[in-house]
C-alpha cells in the first residue's frame, strides 16, 4: 500500500481548502468534495439556510442521515458487499487456477 500522502486544494462553496491525502486516496476525496459542494449548495440555494456554517451543519446532518439509513435499513451495506465481492473473488481465482496450465 501508498503511503504517501499528497495536499490537495479543493474547493467548496467557492472557497478553497487545503487538504492531505494518501494518494491512493485522492480520486475518492475529490468525489466526496464534490458530494459535499453539491449538497451545501444545494442547501444554500433553498434560501432556508444563511451562513456558511450553519450550511455545512445542515449538509453534514444531511449526508450522515442518508449513510445511517442505508446502513440501518439495509439497502447498501458496503462492509457486507466488500465481504461477498472478496469471497467472490477467492472462489474466481479458486476455479480459474486449474485454467493458467491451458494457457
Amino acid at each position: 500500500m501508498n503511503d504517501k500522502a499528497q495536499t490537495l486544494d479543493v474547493t467548496i462553496m467557492g472557497r478553497s481548502y487545503k487538504v492531505t491525502c494518501a494518494d491512493e486516496e485522492r480520486e475518492a476525496l475529490l468525489r466526496a468534495v464534490t458530494y459535499l459542494d453539491e449538497k451545501m449548495i444545494e442547501i444554500r440555494d433553498s434560501g432556508r439556510v444563511g451562513n456558511v456554517e450553519r450550511i455545512a451543519v445542515m449538509a453534514a446532518l444531511n449526508i450522515a442521515h442518508e449513510f445511517l439509513t442505508t446502513r440501518v435499513a439495509g439497502e447498501f451495506d458496503v462492509g457486507s458487499l466488500r465481504g461477498r465481492i472478496d469471497r467472490m473473488r477467492s472462489m474466481l481465482e479458486e476455479a480459474l487456477a486449474p485454467q493458467q496450465a491451458l494457457f
